[in-house]
């Protein structure tokens, strides 16, 4: 991806789940986490899904949802019904934001540094081995850099 080892691209949007609070990119400066490029119509989602839910119980990173080109309460009754492993998740209805990261098909996963750079992308589903063998150690690095 042309983003990696760039600077995330800026987003100021709208919560899925609180449409009267917004979410910035910025808020996560100093914080290393994932941005999770999802929808509720997206059968990929489904299988990446359960491995996300997982991995937010381990609480190793924090997991923030772009919710691309859904309709809210199509999203929210999606997270209710499937589990929601998301701090919060941002809506990009009309997937500008999507398209600010070059997001060309969901679900894109992005590991996001302290610096508020991107440092990995996945395109398509999060697997078991790409986290075990790509994310996780990356989140270790990332987070013992001061």
């Amino acid at each position: 991806s042309p983003l990696i080892g760039k600077a995330a691209p800026a987003f100021r949007l709208p919560q899925l789940h609180e449409a009267d609070k917004e979410f910035s990119q910025s808020d996560m400066l100093g914080k290393v986490w994932l941005l999770n490029v999802w929808a509720s119509w997206c059968e990929s989602c489904h299988v990446e899904h359960p491995l996300l839910v997982e991995l937010a119980k381990a609480g190793t990173v924090p997991i923030y949802g772009l919710n691309y080109k859904d309709r809210r309460p199509n999203g929210v009754a999606w997270l209710e019904r499937f589990g929601n492993p998301y701090v919060l998740s941002v809506f990009d209805a009309q997937g500008r934001t999507g398209i600010d990261y070059g997001v060309y098909g969901v679900p894109e996963t992005y590991l996001i540094d302290k610096q508020g750079v991107i440092r990995f992308k996945q395109i398509g589903p999060v697997t078991p081995a790409v986290l075990k063998e790509k994310i996780l150690p990356l989140v270790a690095k990332l987070n013992a850099n001061a």
